[in-house]
C-alpha cells in the first residue's frame, strides 16, 4: 500500500479533528470531544505551538495521526507524551501504527528525551498488543488523575 508519513499541516486539521472524533466514538466517549480546528490551529500552529504532530496520508486523504509534546517529569526531566495515534479503521494493521510510533520515537531521541510516555485503555486490547511489540512498559501501578475545565473554572482558592 503507498502512503505517506509527514509532519501534519494547518490544512489538515479538518481531517486530523476526524480521527479524532473516530477514536473518541471507539473509545465510547464521542461526547468528550471539545476541541476545534481553531483551537488546534491555535495550539499547534500559533506562536507558542504545545503539540507536535505526525500524518498518514494516502491519495491526499489523512489516513492516520499521531500527536504527542514536550512534558517535563521530576524525576527524570524532559519526556516526549505521545498523546494519541489514530488509524482509521480500513486502514488498521497494516503497519501505518508502527511508522508513526516510529517517527515520534525519532522526535524523542533528537530532543535527547530521557523517556517517551503514553497511555491506552485496560480494555483496548489491540492497542496493548501493539506496544507490547515494541517490548514497552505498561505501568499498571498508577492512577490517572485529573481536572476538567469545568473544574479548573470554578476552583475556588482559599
Amino acid at each position: 500500500m503507498n502512503y505517506i508519513i509527514r509532519k501534519g499541516k494547518k490544512e489538515d486539521l479538518p481531517q486530523v479533528l476526524g480521527l479524532i472524533k473516530e477514536l473518541a466514538l471507539y473509545e465510547k466517549a464521542p461526547q468528550e470531544v471539545t476541541n476545534t480546528v481553531e483551537d488546534m490551529e491555535i495550539d499547534g500552529f500559533g506562536e507558542n505551538p504545545v503539540y507536535g504532530l505526525f500524518v498518514a496520508e494516502k491519495d491526499a486523504k489523512i489516513i492516520g495521526i499521531a500527536i504527542y509534546y514536550t512534558k517535563y517529569s521530576t524525576w527524570k526531566g524532559k519526556c516526549i507524551y505521545l498523546d494519541d495515534i489514530v488509524i482509521t479503521e480500513p486502514y488498521r494493521c497494516k503497519g501505518i501504527g508502527r511508522k508513526l510510533f516510529e517517527e515520534v520515537i525519532k522526535v524523542s531521541k533528537e530532543k535527547s528525551a530521557n523517556r517517551m510516555e503514553w497511555q491506552v485503555l485496560e480494555w483496548n486490547t489491540p492497542a496493548i498488543e501493539f506496544y507490547k511489540k515494541f517490548n514497552a512498559v505498561l505501568d499498571p501501578e498508577w492512577i490517572n488523575g485529573k481536572f476538567t475545565k469545568e473544574q479548573l473554572e470554578s476552583y475556588q482558592f482559599n
